[in-house]
């Protein structure tokens, strides 16, 4: 009888908690970062954006142009609508932008005007005249400071004893320009943008890191030094606060499992495996299981990648935590037919397209109060 009495209790205790459970509501919001891939608007300016104008080698019209943000736009307002479904990225990080003109149009197209995005952009060194830049829903976020930080490498920098069979081997259309006076590689700065999501915190970083022209091993000291400015800059917030919300995303032109990423940055592939000050890539399991954000001779990896400081991993869900990752890659942003069927769908010579790179996200999460 006894017995009888106590599972009795135990069910129903457990359909109180249960209840108790399925009631909880939380809130999720989507962390992207998205390669634009040539975002170069019509007008001539000071820097080296020649080939992107109407009389051009890609003959880039005003009718391309508005078609490439319209394409943009489609894309930014479906990632994460998954498990967010009301929702578009609350922070969108960005690469391969000409300048903050390109911005301010991309933000007004249909698809997302309504979000009322805003745009935090520098001019970088890069002599492609390429940038990265944040785009934040203000209703969600409030900057509070943000500034560049240059990436200072040079050419004595390179591995001179690396031999490669294909040194202009390169995954993607960027090429590294070295000053012949200075011997200084020009490339794109780090973005560091603090600010407050819902009321909290949070550090984000958007990085562009050095291309592998010359060949992706003779050029890895370039993007290992950009892994540890990360690093510097992420223990710099931890000096101020031993428990910041650190977020840093980009296109690395490396890998998950390259030196830049895991020594350079000290990223882990396991949550277990972060301690305190510690970064968590979710995106290197991701490559493991086959995923890929861009393809190169029929290899696919990821080089789009956001990666969390262990306070954005604890399991206390009162304050935004990580939830999972992912990456978009809808079949209308794919090839579907010829040598390149199944890549991401880019511009060609008939055709429009979105990007060379699918884009990463993330999804934060915390218990409604």
């Amino acid at each position: 009888m006894r017995i009888r009495k106590f599972i009795a209790v135990f069910f129903v205790l457990f359909a109180i908690f249960g209840a108790n459970a399925q009631a909880k509501k939380y809130i999720v919001h989507t962390v992207a970062f998205y390669n634009f891939e040539n975002l170069f608007d019509t007008i001539n300016e000071a820097n080296n954006d020649e080939e992107w104008l109407p009389n051009g080698a890609q003959n880039w019209t005003s009718e391309k142009y508005k078609q490439k943000l319209h394409n943009l736009a489609r894309v930014l307002s479906e990632i994460g609508t998954t498990e967010n479904p009301n929702n578009s990225p609350v922070l969108i990080g960005g690469a391969e932008i000409e300048n903050r003109l390109v911005l301010e149009d991309l933000v007004k197209e249909p698809a997302i005007i309504g979000k009322d995005y805003g745009i935090v952009h520098f001019e970088s060194p890069d002599k492609r005249g390429i940038d990265v830049a944040l785009l934040y829903q203000k209703k969600h976020f409030k900057p509070t400071s943000f500034k560049n930080i240059p990436l200072l490498i040079y050419k004595n920098q390179l591995n001179t004893n690396t031999k490669e069979k294909n040194a202009t081997d390169d995954a993607s259309d960027d090429k590294s320009e070295i000053d012949k006076n200075l011997d200084r590689v020009y490339t794109r700065d780090i973005l560091l943008v603090t600010g407050f999501l819902d009321g909290e915190e949070v550090n984000v970083m958007v990085n562009h890191w050095p291309s592998r022209s010359g060949g992706e091993k003779k050029s890895s000291p370039f993007r290992e030094a950009a892994g540890r400015l990360n690093r510097k800059i992420m223990d710099s917030i931890y000096k101020i606060n031993s428990n910041a919300k650190i977020i840093t995303m980009g296109d690395l032109n490396d890998g998950t499992y390259n030196k830049s990423v895991k020594e350079g940055v000290g990223a882990k592939r396991k949550k277990e495996e972060v301690k305190q000050f510690g970064v968590y890539n979710p995106f290197e399991e991701m490559f493991y299981k086959g995923n890929a954000t861009l393809f190169y001779r029929d290899a696919g990896d990821i080089f789009d990648q956001i990666m969390v400081s262990e306070a954005l991993i604890q399991k206390d869900n009162s304050s935004f935590r990580y939830w999972k990752a992912g990456i978009y890659n809808k079949p209308f942003m794919i090839t579907t037919v010829g040598q390149y069927k199944g890549y991401p769908l880019r511009h060609g010579a008939n055709e429009i397209g979105y990007s060379d790179h699918f884009p990463a996200y993330i999804y934060l999460i915390k218990e409604a109060k």
